[in-house]
């Protein structure tokens, strides 16, 4: 979650020159950059947090790094159709 881990990910970017975020957080941050993501998971009240924070590893020369083969599917199923 966004709004548990913000402070430690604003700690990071002044110590990191990389900082690698998944799990739950990447939809919102995914979100944050104009991604569509469906119904994923996504703390709508941390978007323009994670669109901050975003712009901070920017200006500061530090890179986020969110996952880029994330698998879509059109149900929660076994049977469901996917897409990496």
């Amino acid at each position: 979650k966004v709004s548990s881990k913000i402070t430690v990910l604003d700690a990071l970017l002044e110590k990191c020159d990389k900082v690698i975020i998944g799990g739950g957080m990447v939809f919102t941050f995914l979100k944050a950059q104009g991604y569509g993501v469906g119904t994923s998971l996504v703390e709508e009240d941390f978007v323009e947090t994670a669109k901050q924070v975003l712009a901070k590893a920017e200006k500061l020369g530090k890179e986020i790094i969110l996952p880029t083969d994330i698998v879509i599917a059109d149900a929660f199923s076994k049977d469901a159709n996917t897409q990496v």
